[in-house]
């Protein structure tokens, strides 16, 4: 039997190089203004209490383990990030429904209201940023970069799993 011939096209090195680039300007400039919005809550709050906040209102009470495997980050980085946004009363402890001893995070109304206005900023900021796009355009650019972030994600995924033992 003649062996199998690999049809897929070779990965052109100019364009993956270029993909390199405008990642990296991205990551810089994404930095540099923080993509924190538009008007007085420009700015107003850190990446870290962001995504915590948007994934405890997305998903709902959890506990630091959940909420750590759901982002990809260790437990005591969350633990870290959150100790801010209870003392600030954004984030509050209750017990677990089912199991009281159990603690869970859930986002307080505070928190719910000052996450509605960052997100009302930061939407604000994509409007001008992509001012003179198509809708189609918006959602292309959005599910490739959706693509683009999950691949990322299952790559360190892939690369935190313990080795399987060899025999």
């Amino acid at each position: 039997m003649p062996p199998v011939q690999d049809m897929t096209p070779p990965l052109d090195p100019g364009l993956l190089d270029a993909l390199q680039h405008q990642v990296a300007v991205f990551a810089r400039r994404a930095e540099q203004t923080r993509l924190g919005g538009v008007g007085q809550v420009r700015n107003s709050m850190d990446r870290a209490a962001y995504l915590l906040l948007n994934r405890l209102d997305l998903e709902g009470p959890m506990g630091v383990k959940a909420l750590a495997a759901g982002m990809g980050i260790d437990s005591s980085t969350v633990t870290r990030q959150v100790a801010p946004l209870v003392d600030t009363g954004l984030v509050k402890r209750t017990s677990h429904p089912e199991d009281g001893r159990a603690v869970v995070l859930q986002l307080s109304p505070r928190g719910q209201s000052r996450l509605e206005e960052v997100r009302s900023s930061r939407r604000e900021l994509m409007a001008q940023v992509t001012d003179g796009w198509t809708e189609d355009e918006r959602e292309s650019f959005t599910s490739l970069l959706t693509r683009f972030n999950s691949a990322l994600s299952a790559r360190q995924s892939a690369a935190q799993e313990p080795s399987a033992p060899t025999s």
